[in-house]
């Protein structure tokens, strides 16, 4: 018999949905999104099915959906420790790096596609180090 205890397993998604989804609204409040940016961030089209994600009324949501929650938190994360005292306003106001052509964050981020979320993620990855 082994005294080893046995590893944990590790999350599923429907264990992470509840707590991405809570953080998620949470930083949205924070960065003042409205709806539509809400939705954009999380790969939504369907209003109801936002409405019900939002309530908490979904078992698990999609992988797709994880990873976006995942990059807006690195992000948040990113920014609360390169600009504490504007980290929030950071993300609205218009940037000339060539990330962004002179939008700001958010319109990069809420652009729909993954792989804007992931760039922007990265900047701020680059500029911490």
């Amino acid at each position: 018999m082994s005294t080893q205890p046995h590893p944990a397993a590790p999350p599923t998604r429907k264990d992470l949905t509840g707590p991405a989804l809570r953080t998620f609204f949470r930083i949205a409040d924070v960065w003042k999104l409205r709806e539509q940016e809400q939705m954009n961030l999380l790969g939504l089209d369907s209003r109801s099915t936002f409405q019900a994600w939002k309530r908490g009324a979904v078992a698990a949501i999609p992988k797709d959906a994880l990873e976006r929650i995942s990059y807006v938190l690195g992000i948040y994360k990113g920014l609360q420790i390169l600009l504490p005292r504007s980290a929030d306003e950071w993300i609205h106001k218009p940037n000339q790096s060539p990330v962004f052509g002179g939008r700001s964050a958010l319109e990069r981020m809420t652009s729909g596609n993954v792989a804007d979320l992931y760039v922007v993620r990265q900047y701020i990855d680059a500029q911490r180090s």
